[in-house]
């Protein structure tokens, strides 16, 4: 399994799962603005601000902060605007990563010193993306629907695959039928746990020695904590063996 769908097991192995409210609702706004700067402020018209919103409210973020990162979004308030950055570089192994960010300071998304104090490279643009591939994802409750059931809401959609482990089905789509198929969900009476764009590896690099597995997560968690990071895509494999081994 590749590093974007290994991520969630290495997080519950490693017991630090992201469970701060404050920094979960600090995300949920800066993706509502760069979504309302990318394509309005009406969610009815900007699929991306509908599920952002959507996102935000499932985890009961106050209805007044998302207008306010709304309002942020379009620039209705003075506050500095907020600029979505994505940068590649690679983690020891030749391991790829994406980062996706969103901040009102290009300064203080400082990308390069983290990844310095890692010992790993920062890469200009194009260094890595042509490893993965945009697309559209969805999660849905396994114990929401079975998979024959979910196949036939979602292929005629325009869904690209479906994949399921114990907890969730995991549907991929083009990016350009994500927030298509996520409605035929919503209409046949299912709601996603979550639906996004995210960058698939074309190939994994499977990581075997622990030491390297160590310093990897140690960035992808750098990288995750910085309070302007979205997300982080990565195309390492790590085996549940190897990944016993890391402390």
């Amino acid at each position: 399994m590749a590093g974007h769908n290994k991520w969630s097991k290495v997080k519950r192995f490693k017991g630090a799962l992201d469970a701060k409210r404050g920094k979960l609702f600090s995300r949920f706004s800066k993706e509502i603005t760069v979504a309302a700067k990318l394509g309005g402020g009406n969610p009815s018209t900007n699929p991306r601000l509908r599920a952002a919103i959507q996102a935000a409210r499932s985890q009961s973020k106050p209805n007044e902060n998302i207008e306010r990162a709304i309002k942020k979004g379009t620039g209705e308030n003075e506050s500095q605007a907020v600029e979505k950055i994505v940068y590649e570089g690679y983690a020891l192994g030749g391991v790829a990563l994406i980062v996706e960010t969103a901040t009102d300071n290009r300064n203080r998304t400082a990308m390069r010193s983290i990844f310095s104090k890692n010992h790993e490279n920062l890469g200009g643009p194009g260094n890595v993306s042509f490893m993965f591939h945009r697309k559209g994802q969805i999660t849905v409750p396994t114990v929401a629907l079975g998979e024959d059931q979910l196949l036939e809401i979602i292929l005629e959609a325009g869904a690209e695959k479906l994949t399921s482990d114990e907890e969730h089905h995991i549907i991929t789509t083009p990016p350009d039928h994500l927030h298509a198929v996520a409605e035929s969900l919503r209409k046949a009476g299912i709601e996603p746990d979550n639906q996004k764009l995210t960058y698939q590896p074309e190939n994994s690099v499977a990581v075997t020695d622990e030491n390297t597995a160590a310093q990897v997560l140690r960035l992808y968690d750098a990288l995750d904590d910085c309070d302007d990071v979205l997300s982080v895509h990565a195309n390492f494999d790590i085996s549940d063996e190897t990944l016993a081994l890391v402390h």
